[in-house]
């Protein structure tokens, strides 16, 4: 299957949420306008992401919600899992890292890295923390793909070169510095800032 628009596997890794959470609450079929209300879009746009996925269901009764969470899992996983690496252990790199254990199997993060002594050298919520120095080392070792950088700003364009020459193929920033890579790279850069000012915008009275 060809690369699908980055926006679609933001909807399909969105709806795959909300079918695990209809499922744990017990519910076996959904239609896509019930999808659809659950994340603000439109039914056409729903069944068109959904036939993007050679996906079909049952006419008078939705879609099979563990068939589809499986059929997206198809598409966004990597048959092998793929792992990912926290570089910078303060507040947010925890807060990130806690956020993210278990709640994908096929992701996993493998290895965090701080410049910190008091961090280094040990396992911080059962992951080994590294000083980040290692990164090139630790990276192929653990054959880590994806790296999430959340470190200091100062800190976070060095941080992304070492993450890119070490052979890193995918990064999230959450700094506020806007990041240039490769083409061969993938990043997604996440702003809390502009986040919470565009709520406080469209909050406004």
């Amino acid at each position: 299957m060809e690369k699908l628009p980055a926006k679609t596997v933001e909807r399909l890794s969105e709806y795959r949420r909300t079918l695990i959470n209809c499922k744990e609450n017990g519910k076996e079929y959904i239609y896509s306008h019930e999808l659809a209300q659950l994340h603000h879009k439109t039914a056409v746009q729903v069944r068109r992401d959904i036939m993007l996925m050679g996906f079909s269901g049952i006419q008078r009764k939705g879609y099979k919600v563990k068939e589809m969470i499986d059929a997206i899992g198809r598409i966004l996983d990597c048959k092998n899992g793929q792992n990912v690496g926290i570089v910078g252990i303060g507040h947010l790199g925890t807060a990130i890292l806690q956020y993210f254990t278990g709640k994908r199997p096929k992701l996993r993060v493998v290895a965090i890295f701080d410049v910190d002594e008091k961090k280094t050298g040990r396992e911080i919520n059962g992951v080994p923390c590294y000083h980040v120095d290692t990164i090139p080392e630790v990276v192929e070792r653990e054959n880590i793909d994806l790296g999430i950088i959340t470190v200091p700003p100062k800190f976070a364009k060095e941080t992304a070169e070492g993450l890119i020459n070490a052979g890193i193929r995918g990064i999230l920033n959450f700094t506020t510095v806007p990041l240039n890579v490769p083409e061969d790279v993938y990043l997604e850069e996440y702003d809390m800032i502009t986040s919470l000012e565009k709520v406080a915008y469209f909050a406004r009275g």
